[in-house]
């Protein structure tokens, strides 16, 4: 069981004041990769130690759900992410749950009654400001939660829905803690600075009303057709995009040389868009691609796989845009006509993780000319260039006002697609003060200066119902959900043998291990269960 964890500087301060805290409400604000899980683990040892509770998680994605639980039980701490309500109680040989805000919103009215003291934590509060039902649901769901802990990985926007558990001031979100991507870089070995040759290029299409545009980045257009431009610029049907991936892959494999498992995400339009550019991987490259989109039941495991291996690149829609933990991702390629300050931050966010050992991290997103992801990432840029003891002005100011009526008009115009047609998009090159950091030497410090961490002191967490026997490497519902596979063998092979019905079968091991369904079990009754089956298979064997 772990008595201390390790923490950075920022986390310890955080932790600090979580403690401290006597309100219901925290909200930590920190860059990605600066190590949010981590910080929030042990808060919730923490608090779990002072008065023990329940714990439930609620993350933004499936994917996200496991993360946590892995994450968890280093720390001790065991959390379900397959429970639903459905299931019943909460198992009470767990200390909680990980669940998502579509769930809660689902389920709201059931969730309610286990929530009643619990702690919970609110992994990216963020997105229940994007719909109005998810802020509802999360109200309804955990008011009586003892402890509230949000994170969030993005500065909060003050044109979003008011989020539940959240203090505003001015229309503004103000947060108990807050760590920005520049504090992060000028500490040293928490996040990578990000670099973003930005491509030109000559693009033609013809509009929905039927007439032909041609135009380059540097032209200042309309909304609808910067749109109508940007999409074709992203078309599998022009050179520009091919173009972008070949210069992407070049730098991949410069990276490689000196981190030979560094690997490249591409962010696709939708799962066409994503499955044509692994094919132009494959045919320009030479590569193949590992693709992950939302309708793939095994989305999860393949980013899972992708994470620990040694492919050189991914291709997603929106399934690794926000928390998803892949440290070896050092280049990637902005194909999405997604063009929102919170998206693209996301994707930002999933080149920044540090790895320690690796001397120079430097990381790549390749990006279209623009001016709206222009500004994006100037801002981001403006916080390296400033960290690393550069002071220069980003080349574009930002007009929120004039961004937020873009996006609008950007929605609104989704529909008349249909009727474009991508004609031919030819990339011009980039911009390569954006994507060379010859005049941004990294600090010395980064990798010989000393250690800063802080070891904090975990109180042990809630004593289970039924601790379970370990299995190495394992969760415990990774445990149980091998034991609950081999009572259901063992019941098919009973009824086959004995010639009962399988549920007849089920229903007498239920009563031998003291369960109504195998969903509500423990690991120690699932483990009787399965030693009753047992019992009876060498009987019927005799």
């Amino acid at each position: 069981m772990s008595r201390s964890v390790r923490l950075r500087p920022w986390q310890h301060a955080a932790l600090a004041r979580f403690a401290a805290s006597t309100r219901p409400d925290f909200l930590a604000v920190a860059t990605p990769g600066a190590g949010k899980t981590t910080f929030a683990l042990a808060a919730l040892r923490t608090a779990l130690a002072k008065k023990p509770a329940r714990v439930i998680v609620v993350a933004p994605t499936a994917h996200l759900k496991l993360q946590w639980a892995a994450a968890a039980s280093v720390l001790g701490l065991h959390l379900d992410p397959a429970w639903s309500p459905a299931d019943g109680p909460m198992p009470p040989d767990m200390h909680g749950v990980v669940t998502s805000y579509q769930q809660v919103a689902m389920s709201a009215a059931a969730i309610r009654p286990e929530a009643m003291g619990a702690v919970v934590v609110l992994d990216e509060i963020h997105h229940a400001g994007e719909e109005q039902a998810w802020g509802e649901a999360l109200r309804e769901a955990f008011n009586g939660s003892s402890r509230r802990l949000a994170l969030s990985g993005t500065p909060f926007r003050s044109d979003t829905r008011a989020i539940p558990f959240v203090r505003y001031e001015a229309d503004e979100a103000v947060p108990d803690f807050e760590y920005g991507y520049g504090d992060a870089l000028r500490d040293g070995r928490v996040v990578r600075p990000v670099y973003f040759p930005r491509i030109g290029g000559e693009m033609e299409w013809s509009a929905p009303d039927g007439a032909i545009h041609s135009a380059t980045f540097d032209d200042q257009l309309a909304m609808q057709l910067a749109n109508q431009r940007l999409r074709t610029a992203l078309s599998l049907d022009g050179d520009w995009l091919s173009a972008v991936i070949r210069e992407a892959a070049d730098r991949l494999d410069r990276v490689r040389r000196q981190q030979p498992d560094a690997g490249g995400l591409v962010i696709a339009l939708d799962q066409d868009h994503a499955k044509g550019i692994a094919q132009l991987l494959r045919r320009e490259i030479g590569v193949s691609a590992t693709v992950v989109t939302s309708d793939d039941p095994e989305a999860s495991s393949k980013i899972s796989a992708f994470a620990v291996g040694r492919e050189p690149w991914l291709v997603a829609v929106r399934m690794v845009s926000e928390g998803v933990d892949i440290p070896r991702l050092r280049v990637g390629v902005y194909a999405t006509t997604v063009t929102t300050d919170l998206f693209f931050r996301q994707a930002v966010g999933r080149f920044v993780r540090w790895v320690p050992g690796i001397r120079d991290q430097r990381a790549w997103l390749f990006i279209p000319d623009d001016l709206r992801l222009r500004i994006r990432a100037s801002e981001i840029a403006e916080a390296r260039r400033h960290s690393l003891r550069r002071d220069r002005r980003p080349d574009d100011e930002q007009d929120p006002e004039a961004l937020r009526r873009a996006e609008a008009a950007e929605l609104a115009a989704g529909e008349q697609m249909s009727l474009f047609a991508a004609l031919s998009a030819v990339a011009v090159g980039s911009d390569p003060s954006a994507a060379e950091p010859w005049h941004e030497p990294l600090p010395d410090e980064w990798e010989t200066g000393a250690d800063l961490s802080v070891e904090w002191e975990l109180g042990p967490p809630p004593p289970l119902v039924a601790p379970p026997e370990g299995a190495a490497g394992l969760t415990l519902r990774q445990a149980k959900d091998r034991l609950r596979i081999a009572n259901a063998e063992a019941a098919k092979d009973i009824a086959r043998v004995s010639g009962l019905s399988y549920a007849s079968v089920n229903l007498e091991l239920n009563r031998s291990a003291g369960i109504k369904r195998v969903t509500e079990a423990t690991g120690a009754q699932l483990q009787t269960r399965l030693q009753a089956a047992r019992r009876w298979q060498w009987r019927l064997g005799r």
